[in-house]
């Protein structure tokens, strides 16, 4: 909460730079007062009170609760819809199925370069979960019984649950023309051969990393609502422009009659950039209603029918010199994107691609159909999975040379983006120093040496491991615009249309905003995520969020002390060119004396508010900013039972200029704590044989890392190359590249402490146990 006895402007003896001309081009912040501070999160107090109204909490008067029928099927027909029992149950005011008007709209996927339009309820359900019907009801329980009510008539058809056989001539056929999406995918650079010709060490290997689901802790959902031919909807979403597309262009409307808020929400990862079925039924009840209608999947059914990481198999092939120069890598994948497609897999190569310079490679890739939930991005589609194999790969490498993990990967750095047309630079490079630095923060050559002397104590064993990686996109693009309000007394209002995935995007912001105006963060006001009242912006997602919006507020910022500026000179009778601004004050260049308070100013006082406008400048040309992360980790391995302890874990980063410390910090941490739940406990296992329904569809069943499954020792070390090249405020993105190489690099401590090189995720105990048993009788 504000404290009105705090003054709104803070006072420094930090110079503050001329505030440029209109048109002229902003300098780089030096030292920052507020910018990469650690300070509490603007919306702190509204989140740890329950004050903070998610879509989840929404509650209109006469609202309805819908709720949806899901085929239990992983492939089958719909035959006979019998909905009239469920109509006369107390409270029911709707039903609706592939039988009613209202839900005859068409649903579109698209990926991998492909196309396919179905049904908001398709009668071919292609995996379980696919929505068959829906209800509108007084109560929750009451729209969930009615499901029970309606009945339906399938026609079972065969699956495919493992996407390893759904290329085989026996697959049964999730889509009439086969499970292939689209073509196969290539990429080559140089003789592939030839490359393999000139190493001293080539090394081959299977990898392969299961599926993850997305679990977010608030479910997707939403709460529509009519006032005439006007829909609102309070959604749980990324983007909430995104939404408000695609809602109006499913039900045939204006762009000016769809409002969607998204003001707090409970985590995404990817999950929800893009509108869900549930969206559109919601609405449609509502419509047929007359009454608000509140739908949020059950934590069911988004195991089934919201998204995953797909599963990816891989096949690595590397060669080196003595020396570590690599000379060739070869690389096949094949995952799935679900029952319709995605393109999931078409991105697993980039790091192969990417990462480390190497003059010859060659990548394929191909999407695989199956009966299960369609995927969804999710934190760095593809990287975590090519991390997985190219980072265990490196390290193989080394281990076959005599080399250093570190130095081998130092050998092989890239100034430069290999695999995009023109081969442009970076922007600037920070992967050597996420390498040494954070090799030297870790104690990495010490821990290495530790380990290989301590041996084994009552069954257990210590080893290190680390791996790298860099996010493909990570800075951000436009279009994005900012209005920032400065009003008669100093305080502030941001209204931007970007979402707050929980990340802290709003208090980056206000950061900004303090930097560039002197304001306490805490008077600063923030609308946001509101099509009917916030500008535009593209979803958050991608590591893109801070990099994209940050410079639009900056711009905004600065045109607002612009004309303050210029509302002085009037004041002043001096000219614009020889004033400046500091916080709370307009002062002249040559005379010190010549100076007033912005609350004096006197039209400002007449305005009451001065507003700047702020838009996102384009990209350098021919550059490209990516940021990169090295991590490193150390485990104990209980040889009798294959159970694995992690005992610490560091992340070095190049991510650019911090903006908010706390916010860096906590996007570490939580990329890790992902990364160490696809590592070694998150995998959808579907009943491959008998039903291909999902076996471990809950909390309790499918194990995402808890507080006893990760470190207590966790270590954040921003390298902070500043990229002013790329974009005015030198942030590039964070929230991708904090998982991507987290269980590579698990993987890594294991084999070293193990011997043992883990190539399938997750890694289990009871899977553990097996392999380092086999070990035992080969010795």
């Amino acid at each position: 909460m504000v404290n009105r006895d705090q003054p709104i402007f803070i006072t420094s003896d930090q110079p503050v730079p001329d505030t440029p001309r209109p048109g002229e081009s902003l300098p780089p912040w030096e030292k920052t007062r507020f910018v990469g501070q650690a300070v509490p999160r603007v919306d702190a107090y509204e989140r740890v009170s329950g004050s903070a109204v998610f879509p989840s909490d929404v509650v209109l008067p006469n609202m309805l609760h819908g709720a949806i029928l899901r085929c239990p099927h992983p492939h089958a027909k719909v035959l006979r819809v019998d909905t009239q029992r469920a109509r006369r149950m107390p409270g029911v005011h709707a039903v609706i199925d592939s039988r009613t008007a209202e839900a005859d709209l068409k649903w579109t996927y698209a990926g991998s370069g492909v196309t396919l339009q179905t049904k908001l309820f398709d009668p071919i359900c292609r995996f379980e979960g696919e929505t068959v019907a829906a209800v509108a009801a007084e109560t929750p329980y009451q729209a969930r019984d009615a499901l029970k009510a309606i009945e339906i008539t399938y026609e079972q058809r065969p699956f495919v649950a493992d996407e390893r056989n759904g290329l085989k001539p026996t697959s049964a056929n999730v889509h009439p023309d086969g499970n292939q999406v689209g073509k196969t995918d290539t990429y080559t650079r140089g003789d592939v051969a030839q490359g393999f010709a000139q190493a001293d060490v080539v090394l081959e290997q299977d990898y392969r990393t299961a599926c993850q689901i997305h679990t977010p802790v608030e479910p997707h959902g939403c709460v529509a609502n009519w006032e005439g031919d006007r829909l609102t909807l309070w959604e749980s979403t990324q983007g909430v422009f995104a939404i408000q597309k695609q809602v109006a262009e499913i039900l045939g409307m204006p762009l000016s009659k769809v409002r969607v808020i998204g003001s707090y929400m409970g985590g995404a990862f990817g999950s929800k950039l893009v509108t869900g079925k549930y969206t559109i039924i919601a609405a449609l009840l509502a419509r047929i209603t007359g009454r608000p209608v509140k739908l949020f999947l059950s934590r069911e059914e988004t195991f089934l029918a919201v998204g995953n990481r797909p599963p990816t198999n891989m096949h690595l092939k590397a060669g080196v010199k003595k020396d570590g120069t690599l000379t060739a890598l070869e690389f096949t994948c094949n995952g799935s994107s679900g029952a319709y497609p995605f393109g999931g897999a078409l991105v697993v190569d980039w790091l192969i691609r990417d990462l480390y310079t190497c003059p010859n490679v060659r990548t394929t890739a191909t999407d695989i159909y199956m009966n299960a939930g369609p995927a969804r991005a999710f934190r760095a589609p593809g990287h975590p999975q090519g991390a997985w194999a190219l980072e265990q790969m490196m390290d193989a490498l080394a281990d076959a040379i005599g080399m250093d993990p570190v130095d081998l990967r130092v050998k092989n750095i890239s100034l430069f983006s290999q695999a995009r047309k023109g081969q442009p630079p970076y922007t600037i490079t920070g992967y050597k120093e996420c390498l040494i630095r954070g090799a030297k923060a870790f104690g990495w050559h010490g821990a290495r040496k530790s380990a290989a002397s301590a041996g084994i104590k009552n069954g257990v064993r210590r080893g290190v491991g680390m791996a790298g990686g860099l996010w493909s996109s990570g800075n951000g693009r436009p279009p994005a615009t900012i209005i920032l309000k400065l009003f008669a007394d100093g305080s502030v209002n941001l209204n931007m249309g970007a979402s707050d995935l929980g990340t802290g995007t709003k208090t980056v912001m206000a950061l900004v905003v303090a930097e560039e105006l002197g304001v306490a963060p805490d008077v600063i006001q923030i609308e946001h995520a509101d099509t009917g009242t916030t500008q535009y912006a593209s979803p958050s997602g991608g590591s893109k969020t801070v990099p994209t919006e940050a410079p639009a507020v900056r711009a905004a910022a600065v045109h607002v002390k612009q004309q303050l500026i210029e509302m002085a000179a009037h004041n002043l009778k001096a000219d614009p060119a020889d004033l400046r601004y500091i916080p709370g004050k307009i002062v002249s260049k040559t005379n010190a004396s010549q100076k007033i308070d912005i609350k004096r100013i006197s039209a400002l006082r007449m305005a009451g508010v001065v507003v700047g406008i702020g838009t996102r400048a384009p990209n350098p040309p021919n550059k490209v900013a990516n940021p990169f992360a090295t991590q490193f980790c150390e485990v104990e391995v209980n040889l009798r039972t294959g159970e694995v302890r992690i005992l610490r874990f560091l992340g070095a980063h190049d991510s650019g200029r911090v903006m908010s410390r706390l916010t860096y910090d906590n996007q570490v941490f939580g990329g890790i704590t992902m990364g160490i739940g696809l590592a070694m406990t998150e995998e959808r296992m579907l009943d491959r044989n008998q039903t291909g329904k999902m076996v471990n569809r809950s909390w309790l069943d499918y194990k995402i890392p808890t507080m006893m499954d990760v470190p207590i020792d966790m270590t954040c070390l921003p390298i902070e190359l500043v990229d002013n090249i790329a974009n005015t405020t030198g942030a590039k993105g964070l929230g991708e590249p904090a998982t991507i190489p987290t269980a590579a690099a698990v993987a890594n401590a294991i084999y070293n402490a193990t011997g043992l090189r883990v190539t399938e995720t997750p890694i289990d105990p009871i899977r553990l146990c097996q392999r380092l048993a086999a070990q035992r009788k080969v010795d």
